[in-house]
């Protein structure tokens, strides 16, 4: 059983990029994740991705094109104010306006940007650049 399936999903897509693999199979998959994968899809980290199981826990196969040097899931869940995501975006970012941090807030899990816009904090969930 695992506990953090996002840390999991996070580590096997970086080891698959590593080794230039096209596909990248997950098991077992979440809404979060899915929300997740969207968003680094929508900023072009990922290419397109499906579900192909409605069995129990579900899978999801990503098609990856190797434009990711680092994702990973952020834990513990750091809650974070609006003024706060400079911070993190040190921590966590190679440089500013470089990688995208993705995070879960009342309005839904968007990225650190639209939630500096939209003046909401929340609970950081992954990185990637």
């Amino acid at each position: 059983m695992q506990h953090d399936t996002l840390a999991a999903a996070l580590s096997n897509v970086m080891n698959h990029e590593r080794a230039s693999k096209k596909v990248c199979v997950i098991n077992p998959t979440s809404k979060v994740m899915k929300a997740v994968f969207k968003l680094l899809n929508a900023h072009n980290y990922i290419g397109t991705f499906e579900e192909y199981s409605e069995a129990r826990g579900g899978s999801m196969k990503i098609n990856l094109l190797g434009n990711i040097n680092a994702v990973g899931a952020i834990t513990p869940r750091f809650a974070v104010q609006v003024d706060e995501f400079e911070k993190f975006e040190k921590r966590f970012l190679p440089a500013k306006d470089v990688g995208v941090l993705v995070v879960s807030t009342n309005q839904g899990i968007m990225t650190h940007t639209e939630a500096k816009e939209k003046n909401v904090g929340g609970k950081l969930l992954a990185y990637c650049y």
